[in-house]
C-alpha cells in the first residue's frame, strides 16, 4: 500500500466511530417490541449518523483532490455523490434507507480501493475495509429490525 502511515489518533477515532453504528443497531432490535416511539427515534438516529459518515467519505476525496499537483475533476465529482445519495437515503423509510446507506458504505470503499493509492492514501485501505464492513453490516442488520 502506498501513502502516509496511519495516524494512531485517526485509527482510534475511526474505531470509536463504529460505536454509534453498533449501539444504533442494538437499540433498533432491543426496542422493536418494547417502545415504538423510541424504536423510531433509534432507527432515525442510526440513519442520520450513517448518512453523515457516508457524506464524510465523499468529502475525503475533495481533500485528496486538493493535494493533486495536476488537478483532476474526478475526486471532486465523486466527492459529492455520497452526500447526495446519503441525503436521499435519510429521507427514505428506514428499512430502505438503511440498506442504501449500507450499500453506499461498500461502494465508497470500492471507489476508495481504486482511487486511494493514486491519491497517496493507499495505506488507509485496511482500516477503511474494517470500518466499512462493520458499519455496513450494522445498517443491514438494523434494516431487518425495522
Amino acid at each position: 500500500m502506498t501513502g502516509s502511515p496511519l495516524n494512531p489518533i485517526a485509527t482510534r477515532l475511526g474505531n470509536l466511530g463504529l460505536v454509534p453504528f453498533v449501539l444504533g443497531m442494538v437499540l433498533v432490535w432491543l426496542l422493536l417490541d418494547y417502545n415504538e416511539e423510541a424504536h423510531t427515534y433509534a432507527t432515525l438516529a442510526l440513519s442520520i449518523y450513517a448518512g453523515t459518515v457516508v457524506s464524510f467519505l465523499g468529502g475525503i476525496h475533495w481533500g485528496l483532490g486538493m493535494r493533486q499537483g495536476v488537478p483532476s475533476p474526478q475526486p471532486f465529482v465523486w466527492g459529492v455523490v455520497p452526500a447526495i445519495v446519503a441525503a436521499i437515503a435519510t429521507l427514505m423509510p428506514a428499512y430502505a434507507g438503511l440498506v442504501v446507506h449500507g450499500v453506499m458504505l461498500i461502494v465508497c470503499y470500492l471507489v476508495d480501493r481504486r482511487t486511494y493509492p493514486a491519491l497517496g492514501a493507499g495505506s488507509w485501505l485496511t482500516l477503511r475495509f474494517r470500518l466499512s464492513l462493520v458499519a455496513s453490516l450494522c445498517c443491514f442488520i438494523a434494516a431487518a429490525g425495522v
